[in-house]
């Protein structure tokens, strides 16, 4: 099942809030929250996730964790 719609949360204003988190939609209407990350390693637009199954979008998130970690 695909992704029908995402929502990324926003940076956090102090250091004691919750990480932001990614939220979608499925196709059949679910929501679903994947993960939380860090907004100082790395970053997300909604659109990426747009059309990619839940799988795909996790995929996503452990590519742009390696990236930050080697560069």
């Amino acid at each position: 099942m695909k992704i029908k719609t995402a929502d990324v949360g926003k940076m956090p204003k102090g250091m004691f809030d919750d990480m932001p988190k990614v939220t979608v939609t499925l196709e059949d209407g679910t929501e679903e929250t994947l993960f939380s990350y860090y907004p100082d390693e790395i970053s997300f637009k909604s659109s990426e996730f747009v059309g990619l199954t839940v799988e795909e979008a996790k995929q996503l998130r452990h590519k742009k964790d390696v990236d930050f970690l080697r560069s």
